[in-house]
């Protein structure tokens, strides 16, 4: 149990370098992956036989499409969300067919729909 401890506190003690390289040597040397939420995963040796249940999707990006006809309240949200600059969020928001979001849970990509959809936007969550 003590070795365990110290074990935690030495993941926890990683700078993100250090981290960056602990999940390389993972997934490299031992084929394990980080998952979406902080989970292990191991990857699967070997081809899929077709017999595998598709996994559920779990990351999510917002893709805003439009931004419609209140582009200055869109704009002003896609700041708030994103924490980008003026000029940044207004080339973000008149480009259309861009990720607000991306790599985000469905909770927090339905969240920021909403937000977007209020202020006058077409979004889009793949």
């Amino acid at each position: 149990m003590a070795d365990l401890k110290a074990l935690a506190e030495s993941i926890v003690g990683l700078t993100l370098l250090e981290a960056q390289e602990l999940k390389t040597i993972l997934k490299d040397e031992y084929g394990i992956e980080p998952a979406a939420g902080g989970a292990v995963m191991v990857a699967a040796a070997g081809g899929d036989a077709g017999g595998a249940a598709e996994e559920e999707k779990t990351e999510f990006d917002v893709i805003l499409k439009s931004a419609g006809a209140s582009k200055i309240n869109v704009i002003k949200e896609v700041r708030a969300i994103t924490g980008l600059g003026l000029k940044e969020a207004k080339e973000l928001v008149e480009a259309g067919g861009k990720a607000v979001k991306e790599g985000v849970s469905k909770e927090e990509a339905e969240e920021v729909k909403g937000k977007l959809e209020a202020a006058g936007a077409e979004v889009e969550v793949k």
